[in-house]
């Protein structure tokens, strides 16, 4: 039988064959006779996850602008598609020509998520792609990863050829630009074009770059190996996101993904300095989209796709300084046009009345707040600012407005966390169902429930807790059945997230490159969209972990020392390293630091330009 023939076959016998038929409405083709440079922009798990991604949908229309390029998509197959693949011989292809990915000039990775590493590598391979960079020749393409992962890609950086670190949409541009010049000009060798590559502010190449160990297992600063090679790679931002290249189209699936709507990007980073928030960190300096331009983006999508719900997207949607503005003049059509908003990250103490009708002008249901923990004094901790009272206001805006239902986010494990914090997230919860029925009858919605999601804390690279400690299990353990008693309370719902997980995604997030020998003999045994319950084997990576020689626990449960080389020194993210450590000291202290609408704080994401009202300059 021919390829064509198996997989017509195949696509018989799996779940969802939509995922891997391609010709959607609005995808991008060229004659590839006619372009200077195929990419290949992969994601690292399934089709649904990945056709909801906002950065690939910006990337793959910004490199489509360029009539040179012709990017299109590939995403991680489903185990049964995965397992029929490697039985008839078939390659991974992208979805637009059907071609093998391993076709392409430059094959991009999205990592947004620790645990998708195992899935990046099993794509390579289904691909015929050598996994480790040393092993490229001339001919292959150039393997290129993006995205938040990369602020600390040392776990994965034997794998990759280069990272974009930053924001996409005018570096990785300026990388394909250059291999297409390169190429032009015949200088091109795979070692030349690292090297000229390495030269691209936010571009970084790891192979570049001497490491060395400590006795103790600690890091060496890093060197680089030639003279014009940077010491730190500072990331790339977007400076004017007015001017930024926004999708006027939408890639329409024929299966239902996770996000179906048209998504609006607000604005990048976030005013509030939260301690434990890498986003909050990696995305400074705050810029906003003026509300002109984002109801010109709007209305051109509705147009374009036909979807019934705009969700405004940010750190904190609440927080953008023209929202009633943008809000007045969205509902000007789309209360016409029975066209929804969803604001999905609103704050407990900018939320409003007025916000909340205008959210609810088309749809009802819950609404979602994260108070991160349980007691005043342990918000204080973490910088959450935000109080009980805001709370009780809150929610009591969402009940007078028809809301019965309230999730509440919390995190357990957190630096100086006692039983008692712990045990505030119960009575907090509790304070929602009494903030329910202290209102009249006839101004509450019929019926109350509460789900609180309590997610285990893990201390990411740029934040002011980056040199803590992960709880272990046992600690973990304990908080998590001592708040199961303390809910006594039918009306609250109670999840929590899997330690076992989070240590995992600790051990990658803090992690340097003596862990791809571990991630190379999970995939060995057989790890594969571990960001799925239903895929993700604990013991499996133990196993990895010691087949490697890996103690995991040396990225967990060990502090990281103050004056310790961190694994991501190597990546400048623009907030100083002096002030995360000043951030530390006022959690240890108990002190919040205002926002950056009050008062400027000096975290040093100035020195990135940018246009932004925030930034004392």
């Amino acid at each position: 039988m021919t390829e064509k023939t198996h997989l017509s076959s195949v696509l018989k016998s799996v779940e969802k064959p939509g995922r891997y038929t391609g010709g959607e409405y609005n995808r991008v083709m060229k004659d590839k006779a006619a372009v200077k440079c195929r990419f290949a922009f992969c994601f690292p798990d399934t089709y649904e996850i990945g056709m909801s991604n906002l950065g690939v949908r910006i990337l793959y229309d910004v490199l489509n602008r360029d009539p040179d390029i012709w990017c299109e998509r590939a995403y991680a197959p489903w185990t049964d598609m995965k397992e029929r693949m490697e039985t008839y011989g078939l390659p991974l292809t992208a979805v637009e020509s059907g071609d093998p990915v391993s076709d392409f000039d430059i094959v991009g990775f999205s990592l947004h998520y620790e645990l998708c590493y195992p899935t990046f590598l099993g794509m390579l391979k289904l691909a015929g792609l050598p996994l480790l960079s040393s092993e490229r020749g001339e001919d292959g393409p150039i393997i290129l990863g993006g995205g938040p992962c990369t602020f600390n890609s040392e776990p994965v950086a034997d794998f990759f050829d280069l990272f974009n670190i930053g924001e996409g949409e005018e570096v990785l541009h300026e990388i394909v630009r250059l291999y297409i010049r390169m190429k032009e000009d015949g200088a091109y060798t795979r070692t030349a074009f690292l090297r000229a590559a390495a030269g691209i502010e936010g571009v970084y190449v790891p192979s570049l770059y001497e490491v060395r160990y400590h006795e103790d297992g600690t890091l060496y600063p890093y060197v680089p190996k030639y003279p014009d090679v940077p010491t730190r790679v500072r990331k790339r931002i977007v400076a004017d996101l007015d001017e930024a290249p926004y999708p006027e189209k939408l890639v329409l699936p024929y299966v239902e993904t996770v996000h179906d709507r048209i998504v609006l990007e607000v604005y990048r980073g976030c005013i509030r300095g939260c301690r434990f928030c890498q986003a909050g960190m990696i995305y400074r300096p705050i810029r906003e989209k003026s509300p002109e331009t984002l109801c010109k983006s709007a209305r051109c999508l509705y147009e374009n796709s036909g979807y019934d719900e705009i969700s405004l997207i940010s750190l904190s949607i609440s927080d953008y300084s023209r929202l009633p503005e943008l809000t007045d003049k969205l509902l000007a059509w789309t209360d016409e046009k029975r066209v929804s908003l969803s604001l999905p990250s609103l704050r407990l103490d900018s939320f409003s009345e007025e916000l909340m009708k205008k959210v609810s002008s088309v749809r009802t249901g819950g609404l979602t707040f994260a108070p991160e923990a349980g007691t005043q004094r342990l918000r204080d901790v973490i910088n959450k600012n935000v109080t009980e009272a805001d709370l009780e206001r809150a929610v009591g805006i969402a009940f007078r407005g028809g809301k019965s239902n309230v999730k509440l986010y919390f995190m357990n494990g957190l630096p100086t966390e006692t039983l008692v914090d712990i045990e505030g997230i119960a009575a907090m919860s509790k304070k929602v169902i009494d903030c329910y029925y202290a209102l009249p009858k006839e101004e509450r919605p019929r019926g109350v429930g509460v789900t609180i999601s309590v997610a285990c804390f893990v201390p990411k690279p740029f934040t002011a807790f980056q040199w803590e400690k992960q709880d272990t299990f046992e600690a973990l353990a304990e908080k998590q059945e001592h708040l199961r008693q303390c809910i006594t309370d039918r009306r609250i719902r109670y999840t929590y997230h899997d330690a076992k997980t989070s240590f995992i995604e600790a051990v990658f997030t803090r992690g340097d490159r003596r862990l791809s020998r571990a991630i190379l003999r999970a995939v060995e045994l057989g790890a594969y969209l571990d960001a799925w319950d239903e895929c993700f084997d604990f013991d499996r990576w133990m196993q990895a972990f010691s087949d490697a020689g890996v103690d995991p626990a040396f990225y967990t449960t060990r502090g990281f020392g103050l004056d310790e080389v961190l694994p991501w020194d190597i990546i400048d993210p623009g907030v100083t390293k002096e002030f995360l450590l000043r951030e530390r000291a006022k959690a240890y202290r108990e002190e919040t630091t205002p926002s950056c609408a009050e008062h400027c704080s000096g975290c040093g994401a100035n020195r990135l330009g940018g246009k932004t009202r925030w930034c004392r300059k």
